[in-house]
């Protein structure tokens, strides 16, 4: 558990040092996503595709958006990208306006605790922690039933939403 913290900490900070680098997506560029084209459905995951202005090729990323289950006015959206080189996989939750930011954001896989990252910025539209998929955490995901994304509306208030991990597998092989 330990080891995943630190590998999630040390891959945010790598994603805060690189900053605007074509690795991660703008916020803009991850909205469309949430709102583009279904190409596919996998499981309870889809894939989603727009062609953002300027870009040569359509982009696409695996999304999933829900809400928690006892307050149906808080949700998230998960997006998983790769990258157009193929070489980095990156997971970016979007999550509501106003959660409490020091808490960052938890992740629990089949009830085994992932481990926590911090939010990277917010936006009009929510606010985004995002974490570059390393080979056994795409393993833990693939392989998993549930997940569990908590969010905090205090210090002491955490809020979990799952997400089903059905066709997880299926869809991240399945994405460009």
């Amino acid at each position: 558990m330990t080891v995943m913290r630190t590998v999630l900490s040390a891959c945010l900070s790598v994603l805060l040092a690189l900053g605007s680098l074509p690795a991660t997506l703008s916020s803009a560029a991850a909205q469309e996503f949430v709102d583009g084209k279904v190409e596919s459905v996998h499981g309870d995951w889809q894939i989603r595709c727009d062609q953002p202005v300027g870009a040569r090729d359509k982009q696409c990323a695996m999304v999933q958006n829900v809400t928690a289950e006892d307050r149906d006015n808080i949700g998230l959206s998960v997006l998983i990208v790769k990258t157009v080189d193929k070489k980095a996989r990156i997971m970016r939750v979007l999550a509501p306006l106003g959660v409490y930011l020091m808490a960052g954001l938890g992740l629990r896989i089949d009830d085994k605790d992932i481990g926590r990252v911090g939010f990277v910025r917010c936006r009009a539209r929510g606010c985004y922690a995002e974490v570059v998929l390393q080979d056994d955490l795409i393993g833990q995901l693939e392989g998993g039933g549930k997940a569990l994304f908590i969010i905090y509306d205090s210090p002491e208030d955490g809020i979990g939403i799952p997400i089903s991990l059905k066709g997880f597998k299926e869809g991240f092989d399945a994405l460009p």
